[in-house]
């Protein structure tokens, strides 16, 4: 039971990791490898580790549909994930502002709530340029 928590603060002493978590505590949305990876401007691979890892310490769920596999935050309502999940949601939102205006732009490339697009597509990179 102490190797849980011991997961969860691990997970959550990464920098990208924490970006992640908070990004998922502030957008109350899903996000699949493709989203996440234009938004933290990092690989697939990275994207895709670190996923894992917050998986792993059971405070992001996974599912897949088709070929998307998209994560969102796990609903556990133990004393310790909630209290994670609060002073997660503390940290400023200056701290990831170019996150969030990211997530957004990204996120309204969807059609009917599926991603659409893959990562670092033209159709990205023409969102990009618009909102500069």
């Amino acid at each position: 039971m102490l190797n849980n928590y011991i997961d969860t603060l691990k997970a959550l002493a990464d920098p990208n990791r924490l970006r992640l978590f908070w990004l998922l505590a502030h957008i109350d949305q899903r996000i699949c490898v493709a989203e996440a990876m234009d938004v933290l401007g990092e690989s697939h691979y990275n994207v895709s580790r670190n996923l894992k890892i917050l998986l792993k310490a059971n405070i992001v769920t996974a599912s897949r549909e088709g070929k998307w596999v998209f994560y969102t935050l796990n609903n556990d309502d133990s004393a310790f994930n909630q209290q994670i999940l609060a002073a997660v949601r503390h940290i400023p939102a200056q701290e990831f502002s170019g996150e969030i205006q990211r997530c957004q732009l990204r996120l309204n490339m969807r059609r009917d709530g599926q991603c659409v697009v893959g990562p670092d597509s033209p159709e990205w990179q023409q969102a990009l340029s618009n909102h500069l």
